[in-house]
């Protein structure tokens, strides 16, 4: 059973998120479910009563989507090995994602059960470093229908659709910053990097801390090699979340890449502590820099929590023979 929690403040809103897990075994792929529970006794007026979950892979495509009231159950059936977020959405406004890592031997039922916590913000409070700001960014009514089909063929990999859906609502409202947010993903996506680079730009240039932008060009710019780029881009995201193990273990990684080991460090093992089994690849990046460094000793600690977080690892033998020929006694 694992444990994450996660504090976001949205405008006039605190969340609390609290994310549990269990294991079982299923057939035909694994199954990623779970209850979603909302407490909103503490606060007066509207409240949500549907939220969706979106999933996503690796690669930033949604790959699954479900509306879910308080009370009710999520299910992604089919899912292979791999890293994934499941993306929490009030309305038009992404509050969250949240990191899950599958990693089995055989087919499994992993459970993630979300609890959230409505909270009125206290006037004139402070954000604390546990706490992150989101802004807002709503469609015009004319839009939202256009915007949730456009969503739509994004999920449906139909990319030129999405674009030409996108573009249109730019268009008619430019301020809109997660259409700019999902035409830059949809021309990622399709391999126009220019393109998506200038459209994830726009959507931060209507709203600076917009989050979904800010992360989604970190990893642009990492996958066009712009380390630089991605750690200014990411660095932004973590101000707004700064319990992200992803974001921090990217920003670890793009300072990697451009030597600067010492920087990397802190974020590599914030990721881990952060999610210390999603991020254990995390070890291996600092094992690598330790190792360059000629702290073999240090380096061996590090393949040794690795391999207690994943023993099925394919070069196991190897990582076991560096770790008993340089462990400290």
């Amino acid at each position: 059973m694992s444990r994450m929690k996660t504090r976001l403040v949205p405008a006039f809103l605190l969340i609390a998120i609290i994310v549990t897990a269990a294991e079982g075994a299923l057939q035909n792929g694994h199954t990623l479910f779970g209850d979603l529970r909302v407490d909103d006794s503490k606060v007066q007026g509207i409240k949500p009563e549907t939220f969706h979950l979106v999933l996503y892979n690796a690669n930033l495509q949604e790959i699954g989507r479900e509306r879910v009231a308080s009370g009710g159950r999520y299910r992604f059936l089919g899912l292979g090995n791999g890293e994934y977020d499941i993306a929490v959405v009030v309305g038009n406004d992404e509050i969250t994602r949240i990191h899950v890592h599958v990693m089995e031997l055989q087919n499994s039922d992993i459970r993630k059960d979300i609890e959230l916590q409505w909270l009125n913000k206290p006037s004139g409070s402070l954000a604390n470093p546990q706490t992150v700001s989101a802004d807002t960014c709503n469609h015009t009514p004319a839009n939202e229908e256009v915007f949730k089909k456009a969503t739509d063929h994004l999920k449906n990999k139909n990319y030129d659709t999405a674009i030409l859906l996108l573009n249109q609502i730019v268009t008619s409202d430019p301020k809109d910053c997660a259409a700019w947010t999902e035409l830059g993903t949809a021309y990622f996506r399709r391999g126009n990097l220019d393109d998506a680079e200038k459209s994830y730009q726009r959507a931060l240039q209507e709203r600076p801390s917009f989050l979904p932008a800010l992360v989604n060009l970190g990893k642009l710019r990492i996958a066009r090699k712009n380390f630089e780029g991605a750690i200014e881009s990411l660095t932004l995201a973590l101000k707004e979340q700064p319990l992200s193990a992803d974001t921090n273990f990217m920003v670890g990684e793009a300072y990697l890449q451009i030597k600067k080991g010492s920087k990397a460090v802190g974020y590599l093992n914030e990721a881990i502590r952060l999610d210390p089994i999603g991020k254990a690849e995390a070890h291996l990046r600092l094992a690598a820099l330790y190792k360059g460094a000629g702290l073999k000793d240090k380096a061996a600690a590090e393949y040794e929590q690795f391999l207690a977080k994943r023993p099925d690892y394919p070069e196991k033998e190897a990582l076991q023979q560096y770790v008993k020929a340089n462990k400290k006694p």
